[in-house]
């Protein structure tokens, strides 16, 4: 396995073990970004030796079912790949979701008016004016990387996250916002809850959304 390489400004490509290989691109988050990386993983699921191409955040990673004798052919297809700047442009759905802002839904939204200085009406009205894009899907199945938050709501990650986060809550961390698809340990900053279900196991596909797919934030109700 060939060690860490990074061109001056250029991609990161470096090992996950024996088993996987990660491309980061190089420059912010953007949606341009992504659909290069989204374009990326159709191309290298075809590729020699590749079992799977999953899309991250501004990253891309390929699993191997077997460790390649030699990295440097994989490295060198997705340099090129990048480089040749093609990008997918998905119809994905949109879906709206209806929010609880405040309260017990939202145990944290006292910490972003904190931080932001910005008043309760303001930071729902923010978080629910853009349509967001699913960039990724990760941290947990039927979860949402979301691109498209504005950034006077950005608060940082908490310092001690919680043990045990409800499904359907909606938070902040960072420059960006999600909804948890299922009960589990979580350090952004809950803002409210909603109803809808990410993931069902049942369900075919199981995932509610996929990358490209759009989500817009309605509210059902805020609490003082």
């Amino acid at each position: 396995m060939s060690r860490p390489d990074q061109a001056v400004d250029g991609p990161l490509i470096s090992v996950l073990g024996s088993s996987a290989l990660l491309f980061e691109a190089p420059g912010p988050l953007s949606i341009e970004q992504q659909r290069r990386i989204w374009w990326m993983a159709q191309e290298a699921i075809h590729w020699p030796g590749v079992r799977e191409a999953v899309p991250g955040m501004n990253n891309l990673m390929l699993t191997f079912a077997r460790a390649p004798a030699s990295l440097a052919p994989l490295e060198s297809l997705l340099r090129k790949a990048w480089s040749s700047g093609q990008a997918v442009h998905k119809d994905g759905k949109l879906v709206e979701l209806p929010v609880v802002y405040g309260g017990p839904a939202g145990p944290h939204l006292v910490d972003v008016i904190t931080h932001t200085g910005l008043p309760l009406d303001q930071i729902v009205a923010i978080h629910c004016r853009p349509v967001y894009t699913v960039f990724a899907l990760g941290s947990h199945p039927g979860y949402c990387y979301l691109g498209g938050m504005d950034i006077r709501i950005a608060t940082p990650r908490r310092r001690v996250p919680l043990t045990n986060l409800p499904g359907g809550s909606v938070s902040i961390g960072g420059i960006q916002t999600g909804v948890s698809a299922s009960a589990g340990p979580s350090g952004w900053n809950t803002i409210g809850r909603t109803a809808l279900k990410f993931f069902d196991p049942a369900r075919d596909p199981p995932a509610l959304l996929s990358p490209g797919d759009m989500i817009r934030f309605t509210v059902q109700e805020v609490v003082l």
